[in-house]
């Protein structure tokens, strides 16, 4: 039987793991009522059982916990590593692949990113994630929602389903680096402008960027276009949500606009 040993049983971690249950491996891991991280015996017990290891924990501040710690017990296993496109920085909305410079500005980020790819991972760099619960959709539904007026900005996304299709294709590929993200980068703003629609309510405020938090203010100073034909081409992988229009509809369907809030008004807004 194969066996699968996931560092951090996340959102998507999780139906990675739900779906390669259901094709009949073994699965196990930390995290979400898993082994603790720092049960060091169990984590080292269950690597030892594995055939496979996925990684979906970020780095801290100087360091990839997973590889500090536990990396001396991988072996010659298959490796994965769910890492961010946040490493190609912010490029002016050009398309970048798989062959474009690291230079985002989490500098931990890019040297885990750097450091999995050392120790032969199949690294596949992740945009936007969104899914059942995690979705304009729901955002629009809950009043957090909001447009931003800042026309040049454009990323890409991808559903969660299509990187547990991206991650299982891996499973008999070549280590290298893969970006999973759909074909239609698009501005946030159409994405929240259609997940109204959708719903049939009100199209939510536009805001002032500096009106955002640090976090979300440095999101959107960064713009650019992700390439997936390197997936397509080698994993034979193809996204089942080709862009956030299908996503959405897909969505749609498993959610209820029920106790919609609408936000305050706030000094803000943009009228």
């Amino acid at each position: 039987m194969s066996r699968l040993w996931i560092f951090g049983l996340g959102y998507t971690a999780s139906r990675i793991a739900r779906r390669l249950h259901a094709d009949g491996w073994h699965v196990a891991g930390t995290g979400r009522a898993g082994t603790p991280f720092d049960d060091e015996a169990a984590v080292r017990t269950g690597i030892a059982h594995a055939t496979h290891i996925l990684s979906s924990i970020p780095p801290e501040a100087d360091h990839d916990p997973v590889l500090r710690r536990y990396a001396d017990a991988f072996g010659d296993r298959w490796l994965g590593y769910l890492s961010s496109t946040g490493v190609y920085g912010d490029v002016a909305g050009a398309w970048v692949d798989e062959s474009a410079s690291i230079k985002g500005r989490r500098g931990n980020r890019n040297q885990a990113d750097l450091d999995w790819q050392s120790v032969g991972a199949r690294v596949f760099r992740l945009p936007g994630i969104y899914g059942p619960g995690r979705s304009a959709l729901d955002r629009v539904i809950e009043g957090k929602a909001h447009r931003i007026a800042r026309a040049d900005q454009v990323f890409s996304r991808i559903h969660v389903d299509d990187i547990v299709s991206g991650v299982v294709a891996g499973l008999t590929a070549p280590s290298g680096v893969y970006n999973l993200s759909d074909d239609l980068p698009a501005h946030q703003n159409d994405v929240i402008e259609q997940a109204a629609a959708l719903l049939g309510l009100p199209l939510p405020p536009f805001v002032r960027l500096e009106s955002l938090s640090p976090m979300a203010r440095s999101f959107f100073s960064e713009n650019r276009r992700v390439a997936n034909t390197k997936a397509k081409r080698v994993l034979g992988w193809q996204p089942s949500y080709a862009d956030f229009t299908i996503g959405l509809r897909a969505l749609r369907a498993m959610v209820s606009p029920v106790n919609v809030t609408t936000p305050p008004a706030t000094a803000s807004t943009v009228q």
